[in-house]
């Protein structure tokens, strides 16, 4: 009889971080595009990010979660939430200024 919380010799334990790894990815796509100068393409990819890090937060039992899981599953979700939202605010609705790419 196996005990709770003891990992067998087959668990991956590594597989904890791959909901991580997605975001870091997201994010490393959304630096790519605003060193390219699409400023507003790269802070949307971030805003998606933070919305696919929230996602996977809800629906990942909390073992699973990784480094995604901050504070408390609700939370969680709540910042991930209105970060998200925040971002893609300022990112869609800045006009004019140095960045302004509809010149």
């Amino acid at each position: 009889m196996a005990m709770t919380g003891q990992r067998h010799r087959g668990d991956r334990p590594w597989l904890v971080h791959a909901p991580f790894a997605v975001i870091l990815l997201l994010l490393a796509a959304a630096v790519v595009r605003a060193v390219q100068y699409h400023w507003r393409e790269g802070a949307v990819l971030v805003g998606v990010a933070l919305f696919v890090a929230g996602v996977l937060r809800a629906v990942l039992p909390e073992e699973r979660a990784g480094l995604l899981a901050i504070r408390g599953k609700a939370v969680d979700i709540l910042t991930y939430g209105a970060l998200c939202a925040a971002v893609l605010y300022i990112s869609l609705t800045i006009v004019g200024g140095p960045f302004d790419a509809s010149s």
